[in-house]
């Protein structure tokens, strides 16, 4: 599911050029949807039985390398500069944080989702 101001391959030519650059291909073959209200995509994904988990940096945050996720599983990106919103955070389960070394405390949207989606992969995988 694919909310709020995330690039998606039905904006036009010059964001599907962008995708395309990007995606190499994946953009034709990954089942994607559009939700504008991300605070309903996430009630709609709880109700249907997802552990909605936002990924950010939060005091409640738990480490991603110990987090239990229950499947399956709904991620919630935030913004980069301002996180999730209020109303998308009433929606969310649990917070998982990614380990840091040194100052940096954060990486963009795309790194982040990449270092998740990889490691839930690789557990999910374990379990098959």
């Amino acid at each position: 599911m694919l909310c709020g101001i995330t690039p998606r391959p039905d904006q036009g030519a010059r964001q599907r050029h962008a995708i395309a650059k990007t995606a190499l291909g994946a953009e034709t073959s990954v089942i994607w949807e559009y939700e504008a209200d991300t605070a309903a995509a996430v009630t709609r994904a709880a109700a249907s039985g997802y552990q909605v988990a936002a990924v950010e940096n939060s005091p409640d945050a738990i480490d991603l390398y110990e987090w239990t996720p229950v499947w399956p599983v709904c991620l919630v990106f935030g913004h980069e500069t301002s996180g999730v919103t209020d109303d998308v955070a009433r929606g969310i389960d649990t917070h998982v944080r990614i380990p840091m070394l040194g100052q940096k405390r954060s990486l963009n949207v795309a790194s982040a989702a990449a270092v998740v989606l990889y490691e839930l992969l690789r557990r999910r995988r374990s379990t098959m």
